[in-house]
């Protein structure tokens, strides 16, 4: 029995056309799918061994190259910018915010020992702005193709009515690969380890809220406010790029730990991105329960911006320490007879590096001396 046709609406019941009413709700599919034409060719720096697909697929494939490990673990990781992406609305600049993202992702696998492998993306608007895009795809590229990560896909979603005018929020996603030997997880960490910090540069991402409540709300400044201390404008202090330690990380593994028989032999022993929580609780999840470390505040110079922080702002020692890096982005825990190598070989490597510290009997815990 064949289905019956329904009935034509007539001419004055017609809906319109569903390209016409979606765009008048606020939803431009057209523009949506013109932004995305340039995308191929700009991911294209990011492609590396193993990329399967082509842009716009419903999922990107990878293919993992296992003739590298004879025990391949996945390491993924999710994170976003947090209010920083305040500062490229107050500025509207948003060509550092993709790759901040990227390398706070990379940064994040980087310590277990992971070499990054591919990248996904979601940003979510009310207005697609075809310049907004661009600058934060391009950002997003210049991390991948920086830290050989190929960024597969993405999403982009148009919802009117959800976000603030000229607002927007992005999440990224990273896949990367570990031999399950060489995992660091901290767990040959003991007393007498040394810690060595190297150098971020700035706020990373990391304490904006409250940067920005000193900065705007309690000193009363404009993003373009020159600042002698700062050496630059507030709004270039704090749109500084989130550092990516993965390329670093990888040459130190492949000369203190790889070649090494066992893990009691690695010269590395842990690695702690200092994001959210500083410090404070950074640290801790990659030391043992009977570890703590002890952290000498005056071993390396404080970045500005900090200093300024502190002071205008009344934020106390302790709190600083919990909310912001402190000019430190990373916390290495070595081998004390590899501490002065590693710290020589880091700054060949054109990164700042300091003895910050080492690690004592305790409750694993960060104790600031």
């Amino acid at each position: 029995m064949k289905r019956k046709t329904p009935n034509k609406p007539s001419p004055k019941t017609q809906k319109k056309p569903e390209s016409q009413a979606y765009s008048q709700a606020g939803v431009d599919i057209g523009l949506g799918s013109a932004v995305k034409k340039s995308l191929p060719e700009k991911l294209a720096s990011t492609r590396r061994a193993g990329v399967l697909s082509q842009v716009g697929g419903f999922g990107g494939l990878f293919q993992l190259d296992t003739k590298r490990y004879r025990q391949p673990v996945m390491v993924s990781s999710v994170d976003g910018v947090g209010t920083k992406l305040k500062l490229a609305f107050m500025m509207d600049r948003h060509d550092t915010i993709g790759e901040d993202l990227v390398n706070h992702c990379v940064n994040d696998i980087a310590v277990l020992g992971a070499e990054p492998l591919f990248f996904l993306d979601y940003l979510a608007t009310g207005e697609l702005k075809p310049h907004v895009f661009e600058e934060i795809v391009d950002g997003m590229t210049r991390g991948c193709a920086e830290n050989r990560c190929a960024l597969l896909g993405g999403e982009t979603a148009q919802m009117p009515g959800f976000y603030q005018t000229g607002e927007y929020d992005i999440s990224g996603t990273i896949v990367g690969a570990v031999e399950k030997s060489a995992i660091l997880d901290g767990k040959q960490i003991k007393p007498g380890d040394q810690i060595i910090g190297v150098a971020s540069n700035g706020l990373h991402t990391n304490g904006y809220s409250l940067a920005r409540q000193v900065f705007f709300e309690t000193l009363r400044m404009k993003p373009t406010d020159h600042v002698t201390e700062l050496g630059q404008s507030v709004g270039e202090e704090l749109l500084r790029v989130h550092r990516s330690y993965g390329r670093l990380i990888q040459k130190l593994l492949d000369r203190f730990n790889r070649p090494a028989k066992s893990p009691k032999d690695r010269g590395i022993r842990g690695i702690a991105h200092i994001t959210g929580g500083g410090f404070v609780d950074n640290i801790p999840r990659i030391l043992p329960s009977h570890c703590d470390a002890l952290i000498e505040t005056g071993s390396w110079p404080i970045p500005p911006v900090f200093e300024l922080l502190h002071r205008e702002g009344n934020v106390s020692e302790s709190e600083m320490y919990r909310v912001f890096n402190m000019g430190v982005g990373l916390v290495l825990v070595v081998a004390d007879h590899t501490a002065d190598s590693i710290r020589k070989r880091i700054q060949r490597h054109g990164d700042s590096a300091w003895p910050i510290g080492k690690i004592g009997h305790g409750q694993g815990e960060v104790i600031l001396e």
